[in-house]
């Protein structure tokens, strides 16, 4: 079931700036704010992307990223 959202005391130059980019994609501010709202909440919390990267294996070290680097680049022209 849908929920709604009220914020208060939104400064007039936020306001107008949100008003700005959502008439720039043809969109009312709910409207805007709504979308801008989904895409927030499908992102990870700070918390969630530093516990992700620390699962990453760091199997390579930078000197194996610059060798592989190194030969997709190719020769050094001469």
């Amino acid at each position: 079931m849908p929920r709604t959202i009220q914020i208060r005391d939104v400064d007039d130059e936020v306001y107008d700036a949100l008003a700005q980019r959502a008439a720039e994609v043809g969109l009312s501010v709910p409207e805007y704010l709504r979308r801008e709202t989904k895409r927030l909440a499908a992102r990870p919390s700070i918390g969630e992307w530093l516990e992700r990267t620390r699962r990453r294996s760091g199997a390579q070290s930078p000197r194996d990223t610059l060798e592989a680097l190194d030969e997709l680049r190719g020769a050094w022209p001469t």
